[in-house]
Formats: C-alpha cells, sequence, structure tokens
C-alpha cells in the first residue's frame, strides 16, 4: 500500500480527516485536484477573474469554479484548503431545527448531543471570533432588519478571521506558536476571492499546516477517476488535471476517505458504480440533495461615489422570521462578472410567468433594469448581495447518465422529485431586497439565472450521500462507513442529511471530526 489512508480533497471534511488521522499513527495522503494556492495566486483573483476562475478546458487555473446543472448551480473552491480558499468564513452553528429533521431521529441517536463536543473543537481549530468590524454596509442591513420588524435579531456573525495586528506579522495565536504567522484582517472585503495576508482562517492555516507537521503527504493537481477495492484496501485511478494528455496513475491505500465536495463525490462515486468498481454502492446514491433552501438577491446603489468594501465578506446578519437567515456580501474586484447575472427583482412562484415578467421590465424599464449591467467602473463597490438561507425542507437528486455511444465515462444530471423542488424564488427574499433598497437608496435585483433560467443558485450545496440505518434508506451509515465497503468513508457536505439553513462550514467540520473520533489508531 502506498498509503494507510488516502484523502481525495482537501476541504472542511478532508483536512479533518488528514489532520486526525495521521495523529493517530496512520500514513496519510491528500489528493487536491487543484494547485497549491500562493498569496501572490491570490492578489492576482482579487483582481481579475481569469485569475480566479478553475477551468483547466480553456487555459484557467485559478481556485474558484461553477457548476452548471438542469436545476441548480453550484460554486465552489478548487486549490489546497478547498472551499475555505473563497468562503466568507462565517462559521455559524445550525438552529435546533436541524436536529429536529425527521432524518435524525430515525437514526436513534441524539445528534445535538452528539455533535456538541465536536463543534467546540471545530470553532477551536477555525479560530472563531465574532466580527468586531460595524460599517455602512452593516449599518443598511440594520435598518432593513428594523423596517421588517426584527431589528433585534440583527448582530454580528462568528468568522474564522485573525482581527488583530493588523499592520504587523504576529506569531502563531492559535496552537500554541505551532501554526504560521499571521496578520490581522485590513477590511478589505475580499474574503471570497482569497486572503492575501493571511489573515483568514483558511484550512492551509490550521487543519492542513497542522497535518503536513505530521508527515502527511499533500498532492496537489491528483484528480480521483476511479475507486475499486482489492485484497487489504482500495486502489485509486488518479489523472493531472492540467495535463491535456491525461495519464492515468493508481495509488493504493488500506482506507479511504472521500470528501471532494459534494459533485466532486458523487462523480467519483457515480462512476465507480457504473463501470462496475464499486457495484454495491446503494441506490440511494445522489438523492436527498439540497441547497440549504438559498436565494441570492442584491442592491445597487445609486451613489456612484460610495464604497461599501469596508469590512469582511460577511460581518452581519438578521433573521427575517423563525426559519430564514439572512447576511449581507461584500465583493472583491474580480467578482465584476456577477453583474450579467443581474436583473430586475421581480416576484411570482410559478417559474415561467416570473420569466416572462423579467423579460417584460427589461422591455417597459429598461434603464432600471439595466442599472447594474451599464455599470462601467466600481461596480463591486456599489453593491450588496444578500444570502438568503431557509432551513425548510426541499430536495433534488442526481443520477448518472452516461455518454453517446455507450462510453462508460458520464455526468451527472439534476432532476427535481414532484412536491420538492429547491426553491428559485423565495418571497422573503425579496421582500429583504426591496427593504434593504428603500434604506440605502439603491436599486433591488434579482439573478438571472433563479428568475429567468428557474435554476437555483447556492454555494452550500449538500446531500447526496446521506447517512441511514441501512443502504436501502442511505449511501453511509452513523459513523459516515459507506454500506457495503469497509474502510471507505464519506466526511463532505454530500454526509449532511438535511437543511441546515445556515452557512454549513462549522457542521460539516464538527460532522468530520466525530466520524475520526470513530475510527481506532492505528495500532
Amino acid at each position: 500500500m502506498d498509503y494507510d489512508a488516502l484523502v481525495i480533497g482537501s476541504g472542511f471534511g478532508g483536512s479533518v480527516a488528514a489532520l486526525r488521522l495521521s495523529e493517530k499513527g496512520y500514513r496519510v495522503g491528500v489528493f487536491e485536484m487543484g494547485r497549491r494556492i500562493s498569496s501572490e495566486d491570490i492578489e492576482a483573483a482579487n483582481r481579475s477573474p481569469l485569475d480566479l476562475f478553475w477551468l483547466p478546458s480553456v487555459g484557467l487555473e485559478g481556485f474558484f469554479t461553477q457548476k452548471f446543472y438542469r436545476h441548480v448551480t453550484s460554486v465552489c473552491g478548487v486549490g489546497v484548503g478547498g472551499g475555505s480558499l473563497v468562503y466568507a468564513a462565517v462559521l455559524l452553528e445550525p438552529k435546533d431545527a436541524f436536529y429536529h429533521d425527521p432524518i435524525w431521529r430515525q437514526l436513534g441517536l441524539d445528534w445535538q448531543s452528539e455533535l456538541q463536543p465536536h463543534l467546540h473543537t471545530a470553532k477551536r481549530m477555525l479560530g472563531v471570533s465574532l466580527c468586531p468590524i460595524f460599517s455602512l454596509q452593516d449599518d443598511y442591513l440594520r435598518g432593513t432588519a428594523e423596517k421588517l420588524g426584527v431589528g433585534h435579531t440583527h448582530g454580528t456573525v462568528p468568522l474564522g478571521i485573525y482581527f488583530d495586528s493588523k499592520d504587523e506579522e504576529t506569531p502563531d495565536p492559535y496552537f500554541d506558536g505551532r501554526g504560521p504567522v499571521r496578520k490581522g484582517c485590513n477590511s478589505s472585503g475580499q474574503c471570497l476571492a482569497g486572503c492575501a495576508r493571511g489573515a483568514k482562517n483558511s484550512l492551509d492555516k490550521n487543519y492542513l499546516y497542522l497535518a503536513e507537521q505530521n508527515g502527511v503527504e499533500i498532492l496537489p493537481l491528483h484528480k480521483a477517476m476511479l475507486l475499486q477495492p482489492i485484497a487489504g484496501g482500495y486502489e485509486v485511478v488518479v489523472i493531472q488535471p492540467l495535463d491535456k494528455k491525461q495519464v492515468q496513475k493508481t495509488i493504493r491505500a488500506k482506507k479511504v476517505v472521500l470528501a471532494g465536495g459534494v459533485t466532486g463525490t458523487l462523480e467519483l462515486l457515480f462512476r465507480s458504480k457504473s463501470s462496475g468498481a464499486l457495484p454495491k454502492i446503494s441506490n440511494r446514491l445522489g438523492s436527498q440533495v439540497r441547497t440549504n433552501s438559498e436565494a441570492i438577491v442584491g442592491v445597487l446603489s445609486k451613489d456612484k461615489t460610495i464604497d461599501l468594501t469596508d469590512g469582511p465578506a460577511i460581518s452581519s446578519d438578521f433573521y427575517f422570521n423563525n426559519h430564514t437567515h439572512i447576511t449581507q456580501n461584500r465583493l472583491p474586484k474580480s467578482y465584476w462578472f456577477m453583474k450579467f447575472y443581474s436583473g430586475p427583482l421581480v416576484d411570482g412562484a410559478n417559474p415561467f410567468f416570473r420569466a416572462l415578467k423579467v423579460l417584460w421590465n427589461f422591455v417597459r424599464h429598461p434603464l432600471r433594469s439595466t442599472s447594474s449591467l451599464r455599470v462601467i467602473k466600481d461596480w463591486h463597490k456599489r453593491i450588496t448581495f444578500l444570502t438568503v438561507m431557509q432551513n425548510l425542507d426541499n430536495e433534488m437528486s442526481f443520477r448518472w447518465m452516461k455518454n453517446l455511444r455507450g462510453r462508460k465515462d458520464g455526468r451527472l444530471v439534476s432532476e427535481t422529485p414532484s412536491g420538492k423542488a429547491v426553491p428559485t424564488y423565495i418571497r422573503e427574499a425579496n421582500e429583504a431586497a426591496r427593504t434593504y433598497a428603500e434604506v440605502s437608496g439603491g436599486v433591488p435585483i434579482n439573478s438571472l439565472i433563479e428568475s429567468v433560467l428557474n435554476m437555483s443558485a447556492t454555494a452550500h450545496i449538500l446531500g447526496g450521500c446521506v447517512i441511514g440505518d441501512n443502504e436501502d434508506e442511505g449511501v453511509i451509515d452513523s459513523n459516515h462507513e459507506v454500506f457495503g465497503y469497509p474502510g471507505l468513508y464519506v466526511v463532505d457536505g454530500s454526509a449532511v442529511p438535511a437543511n441546515i439553513g445556515v452557512n454549513p462550514s462549522l457542521t460539516i467540520t464538527a460532522m468530520a471530526e466525530r466520524a475520526m473520533s470513530k475510527i481506532g489508531d492505528k495500532r
């Protein structure tokens, strides 16, 4: 065997697995499809989307990617550190409603009690602190909450960001000097394209940094294509994604931990099942996928001289009602491409008639409807995006469609079960955007992806390898081990079986901590 344990993916689940298994004495390797990202890479990515995007087929080798399916478009990070490279560093605990989902009761465990110690560990490892910065965009959000009658729910959010020592490097403040030197946040609003200063506590600053000190070998530009059992473990076929020749090599390990993000993990398992390499994988694979019931709305300020980028990407939030959570978002300069998704704010739960209303607004009110599109300079300084998430149930699924001419390979295809469609219109989101526009003197915006294409847009896709009592109910058991395949685990967002209703990074980290605590020491 090349490794005792091989971890596929270096995001929130994979980084936990790498560190904890190395602490238990295992010889660990980590496959990461993307590159190791430097501060120079991040500085470039904050200026230009050409340096931000990962799209090797057209020569883009950044660390942010969008994946489009029929019913959903998801965004994710690609690089050593996974989604933590481009996340907003929000680390909120799930509300009680998450634990009251019927699926938890079916498993016969008190998951709220089970996860509590691991949430505490995850907070310590990710360096959680309340955001101390409050600026104009937060003022507008507070005014919005007050106008909606829920001002008492507005507050600053817990973030994985180092805020001290803004102007000078300081020794590691988190791990008794074992971590990297740090610089504090400079309020540049660039979190979503990485943090060149190193103030954001991305995974390369904590879990992965400590794992490499333990001897973990991180292998960038390794994309897992096929997984199959062999005597005493598993064999993984990998390619170098930037190599046009796609030369394959094989790595063997006694244990394999899948943590490549929802779509990455599903692609690998579906491909392996379809090819006959993992025929016993549950037929529940790809089911119960959720978008965290999410919608994205925006408001463009009419003041051409305003600058709303003072602060981290997300710094405050409020609850519209018991099931609707809203945060504001600052964008870096390179996110100007998002203005091309912007259109008029239009209500309507019927997708067809809503799309017609949008097109009619472009005809009837062309200046107002194209106000965002026509901004040439400093669009990112004038825009506020609101991320609206609900813990209400929704569901979609992915299946595997083989390519034409009977080839073995294929692709993921999204489907929506009748009566449980993921939302593309959330009434509370539009109401919040209109109210924020009134408070700030701006123009409210819908995403054309949602309003015209009827696709849900999310950065928090969950599920697809959900936990169950047996293979008829789920893909993995309550210890995250795949049914029918001992030593094969899933510890990323695809293992989350219910809507969290808030940013899921902390929950995924805590679930991975719990899963790794169930694996014994190598000895």
